[in-house]
């Protein structure tokens, strides 16, 4: 019995939409094609893996086991042509680039550039999401390497701090604070406090930098995204906490704030690369990450 890597990522394609259409689609390939993959699949292997109606696809409990195995292996065939391909010429090919929203539009611009000069082979793809959604992404192989901010959990994972980003205090030119040189956590205490919504990382490293639990965090007002944050602080809802790449890039400016550092011993947010300790890439990755350490 051969099993194809091709059927196998059709199927796993399948498990991923739960519709044969949108599956055919991921794979650039017609739906009757990838339907006879999957058939010659299940008839390779004598079982039964989707249910199929007009309406649905329900995939069956070995189904969902196969699916589960078929993501691994196909994982491991691409990290074996990625290693293969980094022994021939590092940084070349395609490099699927996971990264979060507080990082993308402040620091990729002027990194970028200098990395497609540097590698013009390259074929970089970028996909954009939240910290917990990129992750999976990472672990799932459908991402080489994420491009994220510490501390967050990343057991098992590979990675490599790039520098640190602190928090700035954002507010409005005519509030009491916007003259001060610095500030600390309790000269704000009774501040309404402008927070990213729940499942941002920024929101936690926010609310662990600055030991924010007796501030007046304002619920029902929680942005999403820093743009946004800067826009409500700006027309008086209250204040907020930027990181300095933002500060650094003009959010702050473009929003007509005035920003005030955090006192010394505020732990700062730590932007760091992180990809799979099975990719064997670490020193491509570690190669990677000087673009973006001085963007």
């Amino acid at each position: 019995m051969t099993l194809s890597l091709r059927q196998l990522g059709y199927f796993a394609a399948l498990s991923d939409t739960l519709h044969f259409g949108k599956a055919a689609e991921a794979c650039c390939v017609t739906q009757s094609t990838l339907s006879a993959g999957i058939r010659e699949l299940e008839a390779r292997l004598g079982a039964k893996l989707a249910e199929r109606t007009r309406r649905s696809v329900v995939l069956t409990p070995l189904g969902r086991e196969i699916a589960s195995r078929a993501k691994a292996l196909l994982r491991d065939a691409h990290e074996i042509e990625a290693l293969a391909a980094t022994q021939r010429q590092p940084l070349s090919g395609p490099l699927h680039l996971g990264v979060i929203p507080t990082i993308a539009p402040y620091l990729l611009p002027g990194a970028l550039p200098a990395l497609r000069a540097a590698h013009p082979a390259l074929e970089l793809v970028l996909a954009e999401d939240k910290t917990a959604q990129v992750l999976q992404g990472l672990r799932e192989g459908r991402l080489d390497v994420v491009l994220m901010a510490l501390p967050w959990p990343i057991e098992g994972l590979s990675s490599e701090t790039l520098f640190d980003d602190p928090f700035v205090l954002a507010c409005r030119p005519d509030h009491r604070l916007a003259g001060r040189e610095m500030v600390s956590p309790a000269d704000f205490a009774e501040e309404p406090l402008l927070l990213l919504a729940d499942g941002h990382c920024l929101r936690d490293h926010a609310l662990a930098a600055c030991a924010l639990d007796g501030h007046r965090v304002m619920r029902g007002y929680e942005g999403a995204s820093l743009l946004t944050l800067a826009q409500m602080a700006a027309g008086g809802l209250g204040l907020t906490l930027l990181p300095h790449m933002a500060v650094d890039a003009g959010l702050a400016r473009l929003s007509g704030l005035a920003t005030v550092p955090l006192a010394p011993g505020t732990p700062p947010r730590q932007i760091a690369l992180v990809w799979r300790k099975t990719s064997g890439r670490d020193a491509e990755f570690a190669a990677l990450g000087k673009f973006f350490t001085h963007a």
